[in-house]
């Protein structure tokens, strides 16, 4: 094995771990694959020379990397879109497959990802390096230009956000995909009643159609939920060619809907002490089939 090959090969160990950096600050699979794609090339350039720990200096790298691209984002952001959903994982309503268990291994959800989306940039790295992948300050405070002081601040006000995620547990999926078949079977009947008693009085329906697009929204309360549901599974439903598919989303029951085959809209549910407190809803055909590409739907 010559120097390029063996350099190759120490790099794809650490992929599982760079890209599941990646993927929680940008909360974008294709855009986590591309500064994996750019640590490598880095890396290739100039070589172990004098790298000590390889799986360290990978990670800060990578991390720097998201950092200027979260930052790039906000500088062309103009105003913010009513509702934009991060990309999910989605893999087969059963085990995970082995490179989505390496990129959720901290069980991270979508409901985690919508808040970390609300961050700063700096604050997002702050809280992502140190609370997940218990990154020190003193190398935090240099990604970000700061004192560990000022980084440690970053993290903590970071932290008070996340707080208030709702986060399901990821242990019991059965009694998840339990309490969203109540909630398809109340949507199929358009029994409003039974679809309140599923719902978590704070429940928040997001749905993500598309950028720019006036579908996309935001409804809050069980009462307005059930509402929205019950019109839009009418909707939905009225060709007889969808039908659902259960997956798992980032760990937690969802479905993929599909009209004649073809993925359409795919949608996760926060289950919390037996309630479902939150769904996320994408429903950009284009982008919910790039994300699908890879899973097999029975």
């Amino acid at each position: 094995m010559d120097v390029d090959d063996r350099l190759a090969s120490h790099f794809e160990q650490h992929r599982p771990h760079l890209r599941a950096v990646a993927y929680r600050m940008l909360g974008s699979l294709a855009e986590a694959d591309d500064a994996v794609q750019d640590t490598w090339l880095r890396l290739s350039r100039s070589g172990t020379e004098g790298v000590e720990n390889l799986g360290g200096w990978l990670t800060t790298i990578v991390a720097r990397i998201c950092l200027n691209m979260l930052r790039s984002r906000d500088r062309r952001r103009e105003e913010p879109l009513a509702v934009h959903l991060p990309d999910p994982v989605i893999s087969p309503d059963g085990n995970f497959q082995p490179e989505d268990e390496a990129l959720l291994a901290d069980s991270v959800g979508l409901a985690l990802l919508v808040v970390l989306d609300t961050l700063t940039p700096d604050e997002r790295l702050a809280f992502v390096m140190h609370d997940m992948f218990d990154l020190p300050f003193a190398q935090i405070a240099a990604m970000v230009g700061r004192s560990p002081a000022a980084a440690k601040q970053l993290a903590s006000r970071a932290r008070r956000r996340v707080k208030g995620a709702a986060m399901p547990d990821h242990r019991d999926l059965a009694r998840q995909r339990a309490v969203v078949d109540a909630f398809f079977s109340a949507a199929r009947l358009g029994d409003f009643d039974a679809l309140v008693a599923v719902l978590h009085p704070g429940v928040l329906l997001r749905v993500d159609a598309d950028a720019g697009h006036e579908a996309s929204w935001l409804v809050h309360g069980s009462a307005a939920v059930a509402k929205q549901v019950v019109k839009g599974f009418r909707l939905m439903f009225a060709s007889p060619a969808a039908e659902l598919h259960p997956v798992r989303v980032n760990g937690s029951a969802g479905v993929v809907v599909t009209t004649d085959g073809q993925p359409s809209t795919v949608i996760s549910f926060t289950v919390a002490d037996g309630k479902i407190a939150g769904i996320d809803a994408i429903a950009d055909p284009g982008r919910v089939r790039r994300l699908v590409t890879a899973v097999r739907t029975a």
